[in-house]
């Protein structure tokens, strides 16, 4: 990649960051997305889409897990800065049926090569324009990223975070859910 494609590419990851967090203050004062609505926002979705291996992905096959979606990209600041904690929270509690899944809105060579550099421990998706379609279904009405989604046993989803998740947003409610099953 040459010096000013790099340059630009980090550029608009920077922006899309700035513009990321102020699309979501706005959102939530139009149109709160809250994580106990009820409705059909309030199930997550079958949906099916293409590992790194090219293998098939479905959502159902995961259906009794808590299941952490994390809508990503390797051009994007926060979702890079993210990744090392969701991979520490994924083998935290993988014993306790929670499954974390990155879907990349991404070049898939750009995301292999960092999925092996970070030595990501958790399955990747390959979602393209399909992931912004699922985005705006789980409630991402800006396709800004990164989001994420926490789905409880039964599908119904309990947390949706727009921009760079933290560990004080994400940990306590995976001890609280995990808990109470």
């Amino acid at each position: 990649m040459k010096l000013r494609q790099f340059l630009a590419l980090a550029l608009a990851g920077v922006l899309m960051g700035i513009l990321g967090a102020n699309l979501w203050k706005w959102q939530q004062q139009q149109h709160p997305v809250a994580a106990d609505s009820t409705g059909p926002d309030s199930q997550l979705p079958n949906f099916t889409l293409p590992s790194l291996d090219h293998s098939q992905w479905r959502a159902e096959e995961w259906r009794h897990k808590i299941l952490v979606i994390n809508f990503w990209a390797t051009w994007c600041p926060p979702c890079v800065r993210e990744m090392p904690l969701l991979d520490r929270l994924q083998k935290a509690f993988a014993s306790q049926d929670v499954v974390f899944v990155g879907i990349a809105v991404d070049d898939a060579d750009e995301v292999k090569k960092f999925v092996r550099e970070k030595n990501i421990g958790f399955p990747i998706l390959l979602g393209e324009t399909r992931a912004m379609d699922l985005m705006v279904r789980l409630g991402n009405r800006f396709n800004a990223l990164p989001y994420t989604v926490v789905a409880d046993h039964g599908g119904t989803i309990i947390m949706r975070k727009f921009g760079e998740v933290r560990e004080e947003d994400l940990q306590p409610l995976l001890e609280k859910v995990t808990q109470g099953h």
